[in-house]
């Protein structure tokens, strides 16, 4: 496996909170060449590693990764299960004092018929785990928006995104955001351009992130549907994203979403 493909996987990993360690040896056909593994960030062995090292192949953790995001929902979101208080046991009768004497045998009563005992009572079912929503930003979600946009490495303060909301929504593109449980944890801008070498508006996502810790939940898909849906509502008939090189991630969720890579992107300064 090439040194590029090795870092998208150390990328991925970091992406679910692990780090990728690779081997020591640098001399092909030794036991341990090329090998990795996976450590938590405290460097407890996760995945692929023994007591001298990494003794993975790439590909068996490329697919421990992939597969690492099929947990169910309550899993993945930290939501528990909290245990069943027991109730103190009753207090038991004090034993009377020990007798030689033979204690009576009770009659049975013919009349009397046993009754059965009651059935089990069902086990409670467990709590479903929180649905995602999507709404317009407001200016009162600055404070979580400029942690998640710093996530991406951009710096900016609350009082300019709070501005920043209120301008768009003026101009009929007011950001969407994911919440979970009332929670702000996802964010995409949309953007409608009018071009002169193009017959129809031109669609832009100009920014999607979602929180570390709600990753891997399909609310990066739901922000992206949710924007092309509005930006093929006002007449756009195409629709462009850019992504900072370093992010190999984020390019393969959007080419899983359908898009190709079309072109370079230069920025200056003024």
């Amino acid at each position: 496996m090439s040194d590029e493909r090795i870092d998208e996987l150390a990328e991925s990993a970091r992406n679910r909170g692990l780090k990728l360690a690779r081997s020591r040896v640098r001399t092909p056909g030794k036991r341990r060449f090329g090998k990795v593994g996976l450590t938590d960030k405290s460097g407890t062995p996760v995945f692929g590693m023994d007591d001298k090292g990494p003794a993975a192949k790439p590909e068996e953790v490329e697919n421990y990764l992939r597969n690492l995001g099929a947990k169910d929902w309550g899993a993945s979101l930290g939501v528990a299960v909290l245990p069943r208080k027991r109730k103190p046991a009753a207090k038991k009768a004090p034993r009377s004092p020990a007798s030689d004497a033979e204690p009576r045998a009770r009659k049975a009563n013919p009349a009397v018929k046993a009754k059965p005992a009651p059935p089990p009572k069902p086990a409670p079912p467990p709590p479903e785990p929180p649905k995602p929503k999507l709404r317009d930003a407001k200016p009162a979600d600055a404070k979580v928006l400029v942690k998640l946009i710093e996530f991406l490495g951009h710096e900016i303060d609350e009082k300019s995104v709070r501005k920043n909301i209120s301008k768009l929504a003026k101009a009929g593109e007011a950001p969407l955001v994911a919440t979970l449980d009332r929670k702000v944890v996802g964010l995409i801008g949309i953007h409608k351009t009018v071009t002169v070498h193009r017959p129809a508006p031109v669609g832009r996502i100009t920014i999607l992130v979602v929180a570390e810790d709600a990753q891997d939940h399909g609310l990066g898909r739901m922000l992206v549907e949710e924007a092309e849906k509005r930006l093929r509502k006002v007449g756009c008939h195409i629709v462009e994203v850019t992504s900072n090189d370093r992010r190999t991630a984020a390019h393969g969720f959007y080419r899983h979403m359908g898009y190709e890579r079309t072109s370079m992107r230069f920025m200056k300064k003024l």
